[in-house]
């Protein structure tokens, strides 16, 4: 769908034509995520982007039980205001990644609802933190946001319908549940990366599908002291090799809570093609695992 907000280089044909020829023969993995960006327009990309469609490919795939509750699915944020909430619920919009209103008593009491202005923002408040017109200014601006800046980028994004969804927030002891990260490649699972402690102390490791710790960085530094082998590991490895086995890469996103798996997202671009790697040794490892097709059908 055409946005006003797309700058000139990323719907520019020219530009296109450049970084076509650039990528053509990717080795690492950052440039085989930007060659995909240009070259795999495949409507199942769109369906695994778009928040709301991809609940009913991950039912199909793996099981409805994976999944988060929703409350509601809304292209009006105007329907924020009819709904009866929990004391805890995430409020997000389906065509963007990374955006998203986390409401729960554990929030600091410091936290307040960021400006509406302000688009693409995460945020983790209390209940006592949300008025419901806040709320739906907050999504209002959601809706008229292009993420993945356009058809020379992220192109999936744009072609998702604008809504707003509102989920369960996920609890795990100690408060937000970490976020498991499976990269996989033509329907296997290589590595693992594990985000923790989101709103403070964050930390972020990468493994082997084996679960050995990898030597690298992508940013944050590693947890200490380092964690144990997850118990459910096999099958979250299971899980993202099914949501993965029809394409060539994906990264699928799980939480490990107490009592069940639940699905997060699945990424087609992680980082947009800019996904740091220290040291960098470690981009030509992970796209050693992946072999891009001449052409995506």
């Amino acid at each position: 769908m055409p946005s006003p907000h797309v700058r000139w280089r990323q719907r520019s044909r020219l530009v296109r034509a450049v970084r076509l020829l650039r990528t053509r023969r990717p080795q690492t993995f950052t440039e085989k995520v930007r060659y995909k960006m240009l070259r795999d327009h495949r409507m199942l990309l769109v369906t695994f982007a778009d928040k709301a469609a991809v609940r009913e490919y991950v039912a199909s795939r793996v099981g409805e039980e994976y999944l988060p509750e929703a409350y509601a699915i809304l292209r009006d944020p105007e329907g924020l205001r009819e709904l009866e909430l929990p004391e805890a619920y995430v409020v997000k919009p389906t065509h963007g990644s990374g955006a998203a209103i986390v409401v729960s008593p554990q929030a600091s009491e410091d936290q307040t609802l960021p400006p509406a202005v302000w688009g693409w923002v995460y945020r983790h408040v209390r209940p006592s933190a949300v008025s419901v017109d806040a709320l739906i200014d907050i999504a209002r601006v959601w809706m008229t946001k292009l993420y993945g800046q356009g058809p020379n980028r992220e192109w999936a994004y744009g072609e998702v319908e604008p809504a707003v969804i509102v989920e369960e927030m996920l609890v795990a002891p100690g408060g937000i549940p970490d976020d498991y990260k499976f990269f996989v490649f033509h329907g296997r699972c290589r590595y693992v990366q594990v985000d923790a402690g989101r709103f403070g102390g964050r930390t972020q490791d990468f493994y082997g599908a084996d679960w050995k710790h990898l030597p690298m960085s992508g940013g944050p530094a590693w947890i200490s002291p380092e964690r144990e082998r997850p118990e459910r590991l096999d099958e979250m490895i299971s899980i993202a090799e099914r949501l993965g086995a029809e394409t060539d890469f994906v990264r699928v996103d799980l939480y490990a809570l107490p009592d069940r798996i639940v699905f997060g997202e699945l990424t087609s671009y992680p980082a947009g093609g800019d996904s740091p790697f220290e040291p960098q040794s470690f981009d030509a490892e992970f796209g050693s695992h992946w072999t891009v097709p001449r052409r995506y059908r």
